[in-house]
């Protein structure tokens, strides 16, 4: 049997490579990622743990915009260490201007502990960040 240690990384299509740089540079600078590769019209950053990486769409692909609801890319969460760091991503992104869906709430029904906020990327692509203190009970008991 196969044993996945995690996701080692997420790629995902931009329609504006330049606009989802700097977007990408300071929302994943901010939650301790850096740019690690860059070539052509890819970018990669990294946190040591996991990679995010995005490419520029073709032609074609670029008159097909996202629309939440159609089969792909839901969201993609990045989880943190503590529920503070919940508020403090959501006080950056305002200070950004970013597109917040969802400010931090507490969402008791996804387990105890789970705070989350959901917010857009420049393509409409949604992001969460979130914190889940039952996932964390349950890796502890694991040890």
């Amino acid at each position: 049997m196969v044993r996945v240690l995690g996701i080692d990384h997420l790629a995902i299509r931009v329609g504006n490579l330049k606009k989802s740089k700097a977007f990408y540079d300071k929302v994943l600078g901010f939650m301790g990622f850096e740019l690690e590769w860059e070539f052509g019209k890819t970018c990669g950053w990294n946190n040591g743990r996991t990679m995010y990486w995005i490419t520029e769409a073709d032609t074609r692909g670029k008159k097909h915009k996202h629309r939440a609801g159609d089969v792909g890319f839901h969201h993609y969460a990045f989880e943190f260490a503590r529920p503070k760091d919940v508020d403090d991503l959501y006080a950056f992104l305002k200070e950004e201007d970013v597109t917040v869906v969802d400010p931090p709430a507490d969402y008791p029904d996804y387990g105890e502990g789970y705070r989350a906020v959901y917010f857009l990327d420049p393509d409409g692509l949604k992001l969460e960040g979130m914190y889940f203190l039952e996932k964390r009970k349950k890796l502890a008991r694991k040890k």
